[in-house]
Parts: structure tokens; sequence; C-alpha cells
């Protein structure tokens, strides 16, 4: 009980908002990172996950070989990084552990998204005369997107929570705020940023199914490809 009311008192004192310091300093910090984390992340996984969704070969062992990153713990990248030349450009092991972190869930969803789209949508679209760059935009790609969103969702929570890591080697980021807490006894310190981070997740987790709703793409030649496979489902039930 007294840990969480120290967490209300640090968290209610202006002082600890201001500053380099500070909350507000240090959010800035925190989603710069994820949010450059994520737009490579995205940049590296959707378009292979995509293609090869889109022409059905590679996929199983490209996404093998991105869960078997899973195994490695995102700390032991970070130190083994930092210990190399990159370590002496700031923010760059971080970012580095946090997307092959954040390359699996947006790889293994959008390729399973790909394939598991409504083959006879597909074989209709195809039958309307479509090529197979339209068929991937127009048609594969929104029946995908809500698996693809699901994985952007995991991802961009995981690697929100996973920033405050960037802190033990001495970066910025809500970790900042923990590790001071330990540094200096101040448990009240300790909770409080990790309320914020907790807080942080969920609100990028709510903003990215708001996104998800207003974006989801339903065009026409989606509607008229289910339209034909239906018509052609019901020719063959009527054979």
């Amino acid at each position: 009980m007294d840990e969480i009311t120290g967490a209300w008192d640090w968290l209610t004192t202006g002082a600890n908002w201001a500053g380099t310091s500070g909350v507000w300093h240090r959010l800035g910090e925190h989603l710069y990172l994820t949010l450059v984390c994520l737009a490579i992340s995205c940049a590296i996984a959707l378009p292979v996950a995509l293609y090869l969704g889109h022409i059905g070969k590679g996929g199983a062992l490209a996404v093998n070989i991105s869960n078997a990153g899973r195994a490695v713990p995102t700390f032991a990248v970070l130190v083994v990084l930092m210990l190399t030349p990159l370590g002496k450009h700031g923010d760059v092991p971080t970012i580095i552990a946090l997307v092959l972190f954040a390359v699996p869930p947006l790889l293994t969803n959008a390729y399973v998204g790909m394939r598991e789209a409504d083959q006879d949508v597909v074989e209709a679209a195809r039958g309307m005369g479509m090529s197979g760059w339209q068929l991937l935009g127009r048609v594969e790609l929104p029946l995908a997107f809500p698996l693809i969103m699901t994985g952007l969702r995991t991802a961009a929570v995981q690697v929100v929570a996973t920033t405050t890591l960037a802190a033990l080697p001495g970066g910025g980021g809500l970790g900042r705020i923990i590790t001071a807490g330990f540094n200096t006894y101040n448990t009240g310190q300790v909770v409080a940023g990790a309320v914020l981070v907790a807080g942080l997740a969920l609100l990028v987790e709510g903003m990215v199914v708001v996104a998800e709703r207003l974006l989801s793409p339903l065009p026409a030649a989606v509607r008229a490809a289910r339209r034909r496979a239906e018509r052609e489902r019901r020719a063959e039930d009527r054979v």
C-alpha cells in the first residue's frame, strides 16, 4: 500500500514532469524509439511477408527463421551490440535489438493473413482478369488486413514494453524513471514508472485498434470478386 501511495505522490508532483529528466521528456524519447523501431520493422517484414504470401513459396521458412529470433532475449542482444562499435552510436544498438524483436509478429501475421485469404474470392478475382499485382493490392491485401493489424498491434505493445530496457545501458525512455527509482531506493518512483509504461502500452494498443477500424479496406474489387465467387458456388450447388 505504501508503494501505491508513493507512486501517486510521485506522479502528482509537478517537478517530476518537467526538465530533461521529467516524464514528458522521457515519454518523448520512448515514443521516438517505439515509432522508429516499428517503422523499420514494418519496412522489413511486411514487403517480405506480402510477397511470399502472394506467391505461396518460402513463407514457412521465413516465418520459422524470424520466430527463432524470439528465443534470444532482447536484453542479451542489446548487451552484445553495446560491446561492438555500434555501441558508440547512441540509440542504434537499442533500435536494432527492438527491430529484431518486432519483426516476427509482423512477418508471421502478415504471411498467415495472405495465405488464409478466401481462395474462392482470389480465384474469382483472377477470373475477372486481374494481374498478379492487382490481385495482391486490391484483393489479397484487403483480405489480409485484419491479421496484418493484429501483428502490428502485438509488435507495438511489445516494443513499448521492451523499450524500457534502453535505460539499462544509459539510453532514454520511461525506463530511466524506473532505473532512477532503483538507484535511489525510491519504490514509489519505480511503481510510477511501471504504471506510465503500462498506460502507454494500453494507449498505443487502443490507437492501433481505432486505426484498424478506420482504415479497414473493402474495395469494390473485393466485393465484386466475392459476388462472383458466390455465384459460382451457387451454380456448383445446382449442378
